[in-house]
């Protein structure tokens, strides 16, 4: 969006915070930050305000700004089927359209009445045609490492996913590389590796395409990884007290975002001290060792993403937008 010419308040990686604590750290910032959008969109008046994703603020924002009768767009939905279903109710108050991305969301809005569109998701879009379904190549001797994107993530992450390589590094003559993004240390970690790993930035997809087995941290890049077909671990660790917060508030059975568009627990899951790098490395040489196993797996991804829609996300979002407000 800066990049077409948005005004923006905030630099992107200043709102990158995961967690209670990490996100209370930062209270002041996050209260200044919602007070400045309020008086903007007070000043400004716009036609419509989209809100994008980023529920902790932006369904704050919705409510300062509910009483301009401005039309308020939300596109990309709270995860309201992990975490309970209370917010909905704000939503359906706050919100005159939500813009959903995930096939399984439409049933929940339908029931509580609430103005919504599938329009697909936007991967299907970014992701270079020639990924999509890529042909598994099971004699690859890659194993790409994908500790996420934010800082916090990938601190957490990066380690036991480098501990897990060394383990596996002694079952097999593997190549691993790591998928790297901008603006973050990787040295630190790498240079104590003592099994040899490349560093690559961006490019991300063709390393997934490439790959035997990605092992990754949940979110997004587990729907990256099971839209291009490719066999995967999935891992997350966060700090104790958020995770001691929200195993009390999240009830749900998988957290893989490409699992729970499957409905079913296609790739492993391993949460928090089950994350160790002696279980991923078990989960993964059951795939490694077992062509079969990792072919069944790449075939339900592929089946799994054709819920996903076709691509024209973006155009339908915007169309769905400027019906809205015509």
């Amino acid at each position: 969006m800066r990049a077409e010419g948005q005004a923006q308040l905030a630099r992107a990686g200043d709102l990158a915070v995961m967690g209670f604590w990490e996100v209370a750290k930062k209270y002041f910032f996050f209260r200044n930050l919602l007070n400045d959008t309020v008086r903007r969109i007070q000043t400004e008046r716009p036609k419509v305000v989209i809100l994008v994703d980023y529920p902790g603020f932006n369904l704050r924002l919705a409510e300062r700004i509910r009483d301009l009768n401005i039309p308020i767009v939300y596109y990309i939905s709270p995860q309201i089927w992990a975490w309970g279903q209370k917010r909905i109710h704000d939503i359906k108050r706050l919100v005159d359209l939500m813009l959903l991305i995930l096939p399984f969301e439409s049933p929940i809005f339908a029931e509580a009445d609430v103005p919504h569109k599938f329009v697909g998701h936007y991967l299907l879009d970014d992701i270079d045609n020639r990924f999509i379904k890529a042909p598994y190549h099971p004699e690859s001797d890659l194993i790409l490492l994908m500790p996420g994107s934010r800082p916090q993530e990938i601190q957490r992450m990066l380690p036991v996913l480098l501990d897990s390589a060394k383990t596996l590094s002694a079952r097999g003559k593997w190549r691993f590389a790591v998928a790297g993004v901008e603006d973050f240390e990787y040295d630190t970690y790498l240079r104590e590796s003592p099994v040899p790993i490349e560093l690559v930035i961006g490019r991300t997809r063709e390393l997934i395409a490439e790959s035997r087995l990605v092992l990754t941290s949940s979110g997004t890049a587990t729907l990256e990884t099971g839209i291009i077909g490719r066999p995967m671990v999935v891992i997350y660790k966060t700090g104790w007290l958020t995770y001691q917060i929200a195993r009390r508030l999240v009830k749900v059975d998988k957290i893989a975002l490409i699992n729970w568009v499957a409905g079913i627990k296609i790739v492993p899951e391993l949460i928090q001290q089950e994350a160790s790098a002696l279980n991923i490395s078990d989960a993964a040489l059951k795939i490694l060792d077992d062509v079969n196993y990792a072919k069944k797996m790449v075939l339900q991804l592929n089946m799994a993403i054709d819920s996903l829609g076709n691509p024209g996300t973006s155009q339908r979002a915007a169309s769905a937008i400027m019906e809205l407000i015509s």
